[in-house]
């Protein structure tokens, strides 16, 4: 029975310390030097300044720029408290809540993008429909003095078709699309 115990404490010891310690830090260090951008959170600066990361949503407001998802993560776009609002569809929290935002965001008579009104899963998602970005594009355009279909081609090179053709869906990187824009006419 000592032997077996022995034995036991031994197993759980090495496989804590080669699968609990060793694993993660050999993956840590090949993913460093493998892929350092990604495996630093997919970092976007400039002049030298942080101002987002591609993975994480954050909150655009006004007519100028193009806006994100709603967040349920936290007090919004919160990634220490991501997740959904676990409100169901007879919630009045949230019926209150997406219509609240499709007043916030509807353009004439044409119904708003579902993803522009629902927050994702994760609270956090940096990226919306196509047709979410083309919907905004009027108002964009009007708010920058530019023609719409400026802002549509610029909409155009910012989705990111599915990968391999097969997985995910089509998407436009909200913060990405704001940058180009205030490239192409500052605020």
């Amino acid at each position: 029975m000592k032997k077996i115990l022995i034995t036991s404490v031994l197993y759980t010891a090495v496989t804590a310390i080669l699968l609990g310690l060793g694993y993660p830090l050999l993956i840590f260090g090949l993913d460093h030097i493998l892929f350092p951008h990604q495996a630093d959170g997919s970092l976007i600066s400039r002049n030298g300044q942080i101002i987002g990361s591609r993975l994480i949503g954050q909150p655009f407001t006004g007519d100028a720029y193009f806006h994100s998802r709603p967040s349920a993560a936290g007090n919004g776009y919160d990634p220490t408290a991501s997740g959904g609002s676990n409100l169901g569809p007879t919630s009045a929290a949230l019926i209150s809540r997406i219509n609240s935002s499709v007043a916030a965001e509807q353009i004439g008579k044409a119904p708003v993008p579902v993803d522009l009104v629902t927050a994702s899963g994760s609270g956090l998602d940096p990226d919306i429909s196509p047709a979410a970005a083309y919907y905004q594009a009027p108002r964009v355009a009007h708010a920058r003095h530019l023609p719409v279909s400026v802002v549509n081609h610029l909409i155009e090179d910012h989705i990111t078709e599915r990968l391999f053709g097969l997985l995910g869906e089509p998407r436009v990187n909200v913060l990405e699309l704001n940058l180009a824009l205030n490239a192409l006419s500052p605020q």
